[in-house]
């Protein structure tokens, strides 16, 4: 009589937001591989952060659903998430956890000021940190082999709407707000150098935070600078009702931001006024993403609403981590970072190669609007 004995072996890869289990019982998998996953579960920006766990999710659940084998085992995923609540100090705290996990890769943060501090731990651990959605340029500056990112950034970004308030809405000066934050001072200060060289003229560029509420004081100061165009450099959560307070402060002039601002949940918390709002996406839009309307047919069914932002970032990340794995033949970290530069990847956003730094080869900025407080496509900018 012969006896079979399945040797397990666990490894992490880390999603902030708590950690998601996976039934591997009727797998009877050789190998356990975490992949770890960091957003805003909690705070203003949770529903945001949720849709980017649920696209990653749903990457881990189709990869399993099909079968993994890797260097000739089989393997099943699973999405170690994550809370950072947007807040730096707890990124670096769930950074660190998912370390400790032994996570092999990383799919965060969400925001680029807990992942520039976080990048800094997966940097010293060795294990690949690719961002869906963070575009303050300074995260992939920083010389770390370890940081990735499948967005455009805010250097391209933020020129991508000055050249619009020039060139479309033929303004001629702007007033700045920003949020305080490595995502809403990136935007701001990208917009603005861009904004110098077009000409524009530059009122004033005023600070916030994001977890302002009432933006009277700003807004009156700005109402009296009487500018074409205001720039804001922020999330949804407080850009929404800094639209909505200034259009009851009887303020003309239209309200720009970028991704973090342009989302389907604008339109319910600014009301009326998302009327006046023209802002960007670090990406193409679903719609004329390759594999976008299969994509976006699949989240629907599986979690029974709309996508929000970066859920199909965030699901590319995942198999992006997963063909690393493939390549490599290992599920070890060391291995994985070393497979990444070779990229070339098509998924739902399209194909994906890196540069040097981590960056995009080819990114893409679309700019919308809203009409009758649905998003509308304004312009694809190919950069």
């Amino acid at each position: 009589m012969s006896r079979f004995i399945t040797v397990r072996r666990t490894v992490t890869i880390g999603i902030m937001g708590g950690l998601v289990s996976a039934s591997i019982g009727a797998v009877q998998a050789d190998e356990i591989v975490r992949i770890g996953h960091v957003a805003p579960l909690t705070g203003p920006n949770a529903h945001l952060g949720k849709d980017t766990e649920n696209g990653a999710r749903l990457a881990v659940e189709e990869i399993n659903a099909k079968g993994l084998v890797i260097g000739g085992q089989k393997v099943t995923l699973v999405l170690d998430a994550q809370d950072d609540a947007s807040d730096p100090r707890q990124g670096t705290q769930v950074a660190q956890k998912l370390v400790d996990d032994k996570v092999v890769a990383v799919v965060g943060h969400m925001n680029s000021g807990t992942s520039i501090p976080a990048s800094k731990i997966y940097s010293d651990a060795g294990i690949v940190q690719v961002s869906p959605s963070a575009t303050n340029p300074s995260y992939t500056q920083q010389g770390f082999k370890t940081t990735y990112r499948v967005v455009a950034t805010d250097a391209q970004q933020g020129p991508a709407l000055a050249n619009y308030a020039v060139k479309t809405l033929k303004a001629k000066t702007v007033a700045i707000v920003d949020d305080s934050t490595a995502y809403g001072q990136g935007l701001a200060t990208e917009f603005e150098k861009q904004a110098r060289a077009n000409g524009l003229t530059v009122l004033s560029h005023d600070a916030t935070t994001d977890k302002a509420v009432d933006f009277r004081s700003i807004l009156t100061k700005i109402k009296g600078e009487n500018p074409d165009i205001i720039m804001y450099g922020g999330m949804d959560a407080t850009g929404g009702p800094f639209a909505k307070q200034a259009r009851q402060l009887a303020i003309r002039a239209r309200v720009m931001g970028g991704d973090g601002l342009c989302a389907d949940s604008l339109a319910q918390l600014a009301g009326d006024a998302v009327g006046n709002v023209v802002c960007s996406i670090a990406g193409m839009p679903l719609a004329k993403m390759p594999n976008g309307p299969a994509f976006e047919k699949r989240y629907e069914e599986r979690f029974n609403q709309r996508v929000q932002l970066n859920a199909p970032f965030a699901y590319d990340a995942v198999y992006i981590v997963v063909e690393a794995m493939k390549r490599a033949g290992s599920t070890r970290p060391a291995d994985i970072l070393a497979a990444m530069p070779k990229t070339d990847f098509t998924g739902v956003l399209g194909e994906t190669q890196f540069d040097a730094r981590g960056d995009l080869r080819q990114g893409a900025i679309s700019l919308y609007d809203y009409k009758n407080g649905k998003q509308t496509l304004l312009d694809v900018v190919k950069m």
